[in-house]
């Protein structure tokens, strides 16, 4: 009979034999599957002997009804790979995952309802938190401890009590969501460390975890654990390495010797531990997340997070102080940490083919496959409930709001834009609207004009009380001197795979660039934004990781191969994307830029990231 993992007085014990917890977060989603098994094995070569890793629903489950375990995706692969390199896991399902990632980790399409309360007992969430509990369960059972895999532990939920909304929701989540689906398993909640937030997620027969990283939150965490939880093993379910980082503001990072001491005090008081993050990897596509206290603030594509191992794998400072702190700790040596792979700078990359928006736009309905395109409806309508993806609405990316008027005036969002639009009469920019911007002045004009919203979902919110107000695109009426606007085109442009590239030599014809190197040359020949740019880098021998510098250009997204490296931005700080070599193959590799405002025509493929300027959090 196995014991798993149990709890005894001050110790954890592992099929009986007391245990300790030396652990690290690394997330499958966000690390391409080719790189599985050489970041688990520089995990093991730290000291390391547990795995964490949260649970994606919104990717599992993206449209309702309808499960993705395939590919990256493929969690039971990821754990059964943990397990060969020899490592024991703590699975984090969520549902809510937060992890800096789209709306916590949970489906847009559960904002179709107006009326959803997520994170609580409202019907409409448990229903289809129980359909996708149901599903990813009947996973991961065969692969927990009792049946001699490496599954150890599951996390019940997450950070509820910074959320707080509804008294009974843990207790439904015991009772009828994780527990009757994993017997004979240890579960937890993990809570951050001030009193209020630990004392509401005291549950009977639910071992508690906390987080922390200055002495306060250490301090605070000890004492109601102690308090709450007599004779129980102490463990900081997250110990931050590093953090992530917003657009607009700095590259922040901890200084390693902190890092290295603090995690040392932790080990010395006898507690477990686990590093989040080990490895961060990279928010690819549309998934990162966002804040919103006072002030709207989206994540940026890196979630390096300055952890123990770069975006890109490599061995940072903090991995060898660790490395050597654990291996005293343990009393022996440690195997040889893998060589590094070498990066490539493959150069300049020039992108002469260009597609305007406004020229493909007769040819969306071709390029999506959606005879329902453009939708027409009286009213803006959000785009979770825009009808396209079977009915599950649209969650990322653009969505092109098109009406016609008659003259100009004050165009006024009445804080309806989320999260951000640009404004054009016709083909002519005129202006942004946004969260700090909400009025803009149209040009008169005669006779009929259309005028054209584009709104990009730049992140939902991943924290706070904020998640019920997550719906994108037009959220309400816009007016334009005081008159709300009416009867729309709607163009869901969600840019899938496969979207954009089919634009080029489909119908609508690209055009070369004249052999013009900078944007006031674009300015000159009159390019209409926003556009899309084509190129292709050229790799001559087996590939390797490289890093996109997009210097020149303004906002926009890239895509190599098809795949979405994620969003670049001029006011940072990241000035570089990942591109792992495991997207590119040799010979030609088509790159593909949708650029809002200002193309730069040229990339640089770079041996080392840029991050930007950095900030060292006290």
């Amino acid at each position: 009979r196995t014991l798993g993992l149990q709890t005894e007085d001050s110790k954890f014990l592992l099929e009986g034999v007391p245990f300790r917890i030396f652990g690290g977060s690394m997330h499958y989603f966000r690390v391409p599957r080719e790189y599985w098994r050489d970041r688990m094995v520089k995990m093991k070569t730290c000291g390391l002997n547990t795995l964490t890793t949260y649970v994606p629903w919104n990717l599992h489950e993206a449209a309702r009804g309808k499960f993705d375990f395939s590919g990256n995706l493929d969690l039971e692969a990821y754990l059964t790979l943990a397990a060969e390199v020899g490592l024991w896991v703590i699975l984090r399902p969520g549902p809510y995952i937060c992890s800096e990632w789209e709306l916590g980790g949970l489906p847009s399409w559960l904002l179709q309802d107006p009326d959803m309360q997520l994170r609580t007992t409202y019907k409409g969430f448990t229903e289809a938190v129980d359909a996708y509990f149901d599903h990813l369960m009947a996973r991961v059972v065969p692969l927990q401890i009792r049946n001699h895999e490496p599954c150890m532990a599951v996390q019940v939920e997450n950070e509820y009590g910074s959320y707080a909304k509804d008294p009974d929701y843990l207790t439904y989540k015991v009772t009828s969501g994780a527990v009757h689906k994993n017997p004979q398993i240890l579960l937890w909640v993990r809570e951050l460390a001030p009193e209020g937030m630990l004392l509401f997620s005291v549950l009977p027969g639910i071992y508690m975890t906390v987080d922390y990283i200055t002495p306060t939150h250490q301090t605070q965490g000890e004492i109601v654990l102690s308090r709450k939880q007599q004779k129980k093993p102490k463990m900081v379910m997250e110990y931050w390495t590093g953090w992530f980082d917003s657009w607009g503001g700095p590259h922040n990072i901890f200084d390693a010797d902190d890092v290295v001491n603090s995690v040392e005090e932790v080990l010395k008081m006898g507690a477990s531990i686990n590093l989040y993050m080990f490895h961060g990897g990279t928010n690819f596509g549309f998934m990162n997340g966002a804040l919103d206290f006072d002030e709207y603030k989206p994540d940026v594509t890196s979630y390096d997070y300055d952890a123990v191992l770069t975006e890109a794998g490599d061995y940072t400072s903090k991995f060898f102080k660790l490395r050597q702190l654990f291996s005293k700790i343990i009393g022996q040596p440690l195997p040889l940490p893998p060589v590094v792979t070498g990066k490539a700078s493959y150069g300049t990359v020039q992108l002469p083919q260009y597609l305007s928006l406004w020229e493909a736009l007769p040819y969306i309905v071709e390029l999506l496959f959606l005879p329902s395109q453009p939708i027409r409806s009286e009213f803006p309508v959000n785009m979770e409930n825009l009808p396209v993806n079977d009915g599950n609405g649209q969650a990322y990316g653009y969505t092109l709001y098109e009406t016609v008027i008659t003259g100009g005036g004050q165009l006024h969002s009445r804080d309806h834009i989320r999260d951000r639009a640009q404004v054009f009469v016709n083909t002519l920019f005129i202006g942004y609207l946004d969260y700090n911007t909400v009025e803009l002045s149209v040009p008169e004009g005669q006779g009929f004009r259309k005028l054209r919203l584009l709104v990009e979902n730049c992140g939902r919110v991943n924290y706070g009380l904020m998640l019920n107000e997550q719906r994108k695109g037009l959220i309400g009426d816009v007016f334009l001197n005081n008159t709300p606007l009416r009867n729309f085109k709607i163009y869901s442009l969600e840019m899938k795979p496969g979207f954009i590239e089919r634009q080029f030599g489909r119908g609508a014809k690209s055009r070369d660039f004249l052999g013009a190197q900078s944007p006031d040359s674009a300015g000159d020949i009159k390019i209409e934004i926003p556009l899309t740019v084509q190129g292709n880098l050229q790799v001559q021998y087996l590939p390797r990781d490289t890093f996109l510098k997009l210097e020149g250009w303004e906002k926009g997204v890239v895509f190599v191969n098809g795949k979405n490296l994620g969003r670049y931005w001029k006011i940072g700080p990241q000035e570089t994307l990942y591109l792992p070599a495991t997207w590119l193959k040799p010979g030609n590799n088509e790159i593909i830029v949708f650029e809002e405002r200002i193309p730069g025509w040229i990339i640089q493929s770079l041996d080392l990231p840029y991050l930007g300027r950095t900030h060292y959090i006290d």
